[in-house]
């Protein structure tokens, strides 16, 4: 039984080295057949799409992208979400010591995803957002997309429950939320195999919204 089982893995493999093998060859052929001309006009599009990327890095800088920045109050909230459309919002509070951890993370997540606003705001400062959007939690990140809240982080309760959770966690759990552009797997939390008490994955998740959570100081 087990030399039968070795004998079809075995054949599977080949097959996929082979499929593999044709797929190189057919790509080689594709390139020896292209001329002068040909790679020319491959070079152009190469050029043409990186001058579009920097192009768009430059628009995304010039409206507060690439920082984490605070502003003042609610009308500031409103202009910054219609004018980009990923943003991610901390609602936060000077006496809440779990506001500052995240300020740490979303400081590196902003350098890192430009694609994406990164902002903060003190939520004694907007009574009607925090009404508005029923938030309970201090910390909150409120996840906006084309200018609608889509999904929250509500406290660290996404994030291991723990205050020692690492950035990439946190940048996988926007990733889930679809307001950054993640290139990771968003099945599995990047601390998923160094913890294996950590039992989040993408779809076991739940984000509480408008209910209390231990995570938050007040």
């Amino acid at each position: 039984m087990a030399s039968q089982q070795m004998e079809i893995i075995a054949k599977v493999l080949e097959q996929s080295a082979k499929l593999v093998e044709e797929q190189v060859d057919a790509q080689i052929s594709k390139l020896n057949e292209m001329d002068d001309d040909d790679f020319e006009r491959l070079k152009e599009r190469r050029l043409e799409a990186l001058r579009k990327a920097q192009k768009q890095k430059e628009e995304w800088l010039s409206k507060g992208h690439g920082e984490y920045r605070e502003i003042a109050n609610e009308k500031d909230f409103f202009s910054e979400v219609k004018d980009t459309p990923n943003v991610v919002c901390h609602f936060y509070k000077n006496t809440t010591f779990r506001c500052r951890i995240l300020d740490k993370h979303l400081a590196i997540l902003a350098k890192k995803h430009v694609e994406t606003k990164f902002i903060k705001l003190n939520a004694e400062k907007a009574p009607f957002l925090v009404e508005r959007l029923r938030i309970k939690v201090i910390p909150t990140l409120a996840l906006v997309i084309d200018g609608k809240t889509k999904d929250y982080v509500v406290g660290f309760s996404d994030l291991g429950n723990t205050d020692e959770f690492s950035t990439e966690m946190l940048e996988w759990r926007l990733g889930c939320g679809n307001v950054i552009d993640y290139r990771g797997n968003l099945m599995e939390p990047p601390t998923q195999s160094q913890k294996p008490r950590s039992k989040l994955t993408k779809l076991e998740k739940k984000t509480i919204r408008g209910k209390g959570d231990s995570d938050s100081d007040d």
